[in-house]
Formats: structure tokens, sequence, C-alpha cells
């Protein structure tokens, strides 16, 4: 079986400006932050991203990223609306499409199943209608003669997400309480690729199987990133750091970006911990 080891340099290689990039993890829940660390130090840009959004979202806006954000939310949790994406929208930095959650989970079940569209009573009776003029409804050919939100593919050129635990082949793990629909972007994009807290070389005896969504036949490429998600949580394995996302949310860009974006990933975590240590 083929080892898919690669570092996030290997990963951004294999992106390009223009296409549909989808990010997993949920608002600042285990985002694949690393990865998108790295993306920042390319030159790939005008991209169409497909995220329930977080920092992911913040910082590609910030950075002018963004030609178009598909999304249902841009949050860091803690902090209701991400303050980055924020500002770039405010200034008409890219084109949103804002459709519902339940609608977005369809979208990536209709393009991991390969299918144009998928009936979806989510939508209906709302303004999700009106802001997105290009949807469309569909009427059950059955006897209920029910109308639903046609709710078209998400279909992604490339996924990035991230997990607790990945072996080398492909398989994720994640041991926290909630998949993200991790599984549905690796499924729904033509590559995808997985960063991890740890590389193993098994997942235990009895290992549960719902914590194994994440299947090497829908993964293109597997990354070791301890302390990737950050500062997002990971849980078990460490909780969203508070204090840096309020530094996060609260400095201005070019000054974030100067401290914390100016080198790799190791010049990153650096950073990260010297900070801390001067808030002691």
């Amino acid at each position: 079986m083929t080892d898919k080891t690669m570092i996030p340099e290997d990963v951004v290689a294999r992106l390009h400006s223009g296409m549909t990039l989808g990010i997993g993890g949920w608002g600042s829940r285990r985002k694949p932050m690393a990865l998108v660390r790295a993306l920042l130090r390319s030159d790939v840009t005008d991209l169409t991203v497909v995220s329930y959004g977080g920092p992911d979202v913040g910082l590609l806006a910030a950075a002018g990223r963004i030609r178009k954000l598909v999304t249902a939310f841009v949050t860091l949790d803690s902090i209701p609306l991400e303050p980055h994406f924020r500002a770039a929208r405010e200034s008409g930095g890219f084109e949103l499409g804002e459709i519902d959650e339940a609608m977005f989970m369809w979208g990536l079940r209709a393009a991991a199943n390969r299918l144009p569209f998928l009936p979806v009573r989510a939508g209906l009776g709302s303004d999700v209608m009106r802001v997105n003029p290009g949807l469309r409804t569909v009427t059950s050919p059955y006897e209920d003669g029910e109308t639903f939100v046609a709710m078209p593919a998400l279909r992604l050129d490339a996924a990035l997400v991230h997990v607790n635990r990945a072996d080398r082949l492909g398989n994720g793990q994640y041991l926290g309480p909630d998949p993200y629909f991790d599984d549905l972007f690796c499924e729904a994009a033509q590559s995808a690729y997985v960063s991890c807290e740890e590389l193993v070389d098994g997942f235990g005896a009895a290992p549960v199987p719902q914590s194994l969504l994440v299947e090497r036949h829908t993964v293109t490429g597997v990354v070791e990133t301890p302390r990737g998600a950050h500062f997002t949580s990971c849980v078990p394995d460490y909780d969203r750091d508070e204090a840096f996302q309020k530094l996060y949310a609260t400095t201005p860009w070019p000054e974030f970006a100067a401290r914390f974006l100016h080198g790799d990933e190791k010049s990153y975590q650096s950073a990260v911990r010297t900070w801390h240590e001067e808030m002691r």
C-alpha cells in the first residue's frame, strides 16, 4: 500500500489559484490551521472557499486570497463573528454564498455521491432563496408533490482537514466529540489532504468505528503537524487557545501577520510560545 505522508509545502504545491477549496472543522474547532498557514506562504489566490467558517476563513480573507466564500457562518465560537471575515465582507472583498447549515451538508453529500443536487427542506420560507437567486426548487414526482430546495453539489477541487491521529495510508481518526463533516469534505473533493497531531502505525485493538470516518481511499496526502489546529481546539489533545484567539481578533492584521506569520510553521509555534511567556 502507498505511503501518503507529506509536509505542508508538498500539499500547497498541489494547490493552484482559482480552485475551489474545502476546509474542514467547524468554527474555531479542529481547523487545519497549519495547512492554511502554509497556504498563506504561497502565491495561491483567487480561491472559492467552502467552509463552516472560522479563523481559516479569517486568515485567507485578511490576506486577500478569497474570490468567493460559500458558508453557513464564520465564527470564532467564543467570539460570535470572525472579525477579519467581517472586515473583508464589509469592504466587498469577495463574493458570498450564504446558505443554511443543513443545505451546506446536503451540498457536500451530493458532491460525495457525484450527484448534481439533493432535495432538502432547509431554506424554504427563508431569505436564503432571495440572497441566492441561482438556487432552484424541485417538486417530488410522487403523490406527496412536496416542493424542496434543489441544493447543488458543493464540488471541491481539494479539501484540507485536521484530525487527531492518522496513519501513513490516509486513514484518519478523530478523538473528540464530533467529526465536523470532515469525511464529507474528503469525499466531495478531487483530492484531500489530512493533517494530524500524530502519525500512528495503528489505531488500537478495537477502535470505535465512528472515530475512523476519514478513510484512505478518499485521501491524497497525510501531514503530521503537532498543534497543527492551533489556535482552534483539537479535543482531547488541547482546547482552544482563548487568550491567543483574543489577540488574533483584536490585533490589526499587518501587525499580527508580521509577528506570527513571517516564517514557517516552526517559527509560528515558537512565536506563539514566546508570546505566552511574555504574558505570564
